[in-house]
């Protein structure tokens, strides 16, 4: 395991603070890794590189020190001043690249080089947004409050934002593998490429559907759908919903649209 916490609690008050930075080498470069990062305030940038490293870097939104000064003995009117760091920790096991930080309140933002078919699975919560380019594996994407933006992504995603829009940009699609496109306060912008085959399912509660390919309706919004298993011992069930299910290109995996409060628009690449 290779762990790296780096500090950089005495820089000059008033200064700007460099970036962390630290590059991390896969255990086994002969077959794919995957990064996971999870950060609470700030926002994540992930791009695709020819690289053989994981190359981390971690800034102090704005990219200043934080000055807090406090009381520290009253009676003798002295003050401790605490000077804000990301607080930047990256650790690598069994090919897989953990990066997270501990910057007490203040928004960090993580700008990460990953080779290019490294698999990914990256979360935040406040005061930014993932984005991800040219990069080739499978992309696992939640943000809490912000948007989720992938470009010349390949390979198989599942994007979600609860207070977001969600854009995303593929130029291949895995054969055989389901993916999913959410978001309940936002728009849904996917664009696939044009000889994709998949079965849809589009949902929204507030907002109209638009696509550029030619979608073979099974369900018109409205109706019903029906499961009936009880020649299997199971239950008949009968649900009314909103949603839209069709094929593209004849069919194929499931790829499922879902907003409430949103369009979604599927778009036909070149």
């Amino acid at each position: 395991m290779i762990g790296c916490a780096l500090l950089l609690g005495g820089a000059s008050l008033g200064q700007d603070v460099p970036a962390d930075r630290v590059s991390v080498p896969f255990r086994d470069s002969s077959r794919p890794g995957m990064v996971k990062v999870n950060l609470m305030m700030g926002g994540i940038t992930v791009k695709g590189y020819d690289g053989q490293e994981v190359v981390v870097e971690a800034r102090l939104r704005g990219g200043k020190s934080s000055r807090k000064e406090k009381p520290d003995n009253k009676a003798e009117g002295l003050k401790r001043i605490e000077i804000a760091t990301t607080g930047l920790t990256v650790e690598e096991e069994d090919n897989v690249v953990s990066v997270s930080t501990s910057p007490r309140g203040h928004a960090v933002d993580l700008s990460l080089q990953v080779p290019a078919k490294t698999s990914l699975k990256l979360g935040c919560m406040n005061d930014g947004g993932i984005l991800v380019e040219k990069e080739g594996g499978e992309i696992e994407a939640n943000n809490l409050n912000g948007p989720v933006t992938l470009t010349n992504v390949s390979g198989v995603v599942i994007a979600h934002s609860l207070n977001g829009e969600v854009h995303t940009q593929m130029d291949q699609v895995t054969p055989d593998k389901p993916m999913s496109f959410s978001t309940l306060n936002g728009d849904i912008d996917v664009t696939l490429p044009p000889d994709v085959k998949a079965r849809v399912k589009l949902e929204t509660q507030n907002g109209a559907i638009y696509s550029d390919f030619e979608i073979g309706l099974e369900k018109k919004p409205g109706l019903p759908s029906v499961e009936d298993g009880r020649k299997d011992g199971g239950k008949y069930r009968i649900v009314f919903d909103k949603g839209v299910k069709g094929t593209i290109n004849g069919g194929g995996p499931e790829i499922h649209f879902k907003t409430v409060n949103g369009n979604i628009h599927i778009r036909k690449g070149t």
